[in-house]
């Protein structure tokens, strides 16, 4: 059997999602973070909770950075309404009632 070299994991990089945030995140996110690495080291199963984790906030991260956030969230906050996730992401419907299985 020959060595081959260990791909890089689908993961999300904590050090990415870091730099990514606005440094009044960082504590939130390293909170987060770390109590997911430590429930991750003591059990196993938690492995996946802590890829969740890192996603969510890889997700914030981009949001977040986005130019557009600040509006919206204003809006968001003022009561404006928007536009329904279903109106513009094709399949909402089924990715909600498959993410409601898990």
């Amino acid at each position: 059997m020959s060595a081959q070299p260990v791909e890089q994991s689908a993961g999300y990089d904590p050090d990415e999602i870091l730099h990514r945030l606005d440094e009044r995140h960082h504590a939130a996110f390293l909170a987060d973070y770390r109590a997911a690495m430590v429930a991750a080291a003591h059990e196993t199963w938690r492995y996946r909770q802590l890829q969740e984790v890192l996603k969510l906030w890889h997700l914030r991260a981009v949001m977040y950075a986005s130019p557009s956030y600040a509006q919206a969230r204003a809006d968001a906050d003022a009561g404006v309404p928007g536009i329904p996730a279903e109106d513009v992401i094709p399949g909402w419907a089924e990715l909600v009632a498959t993410e409601g299985q898990h």
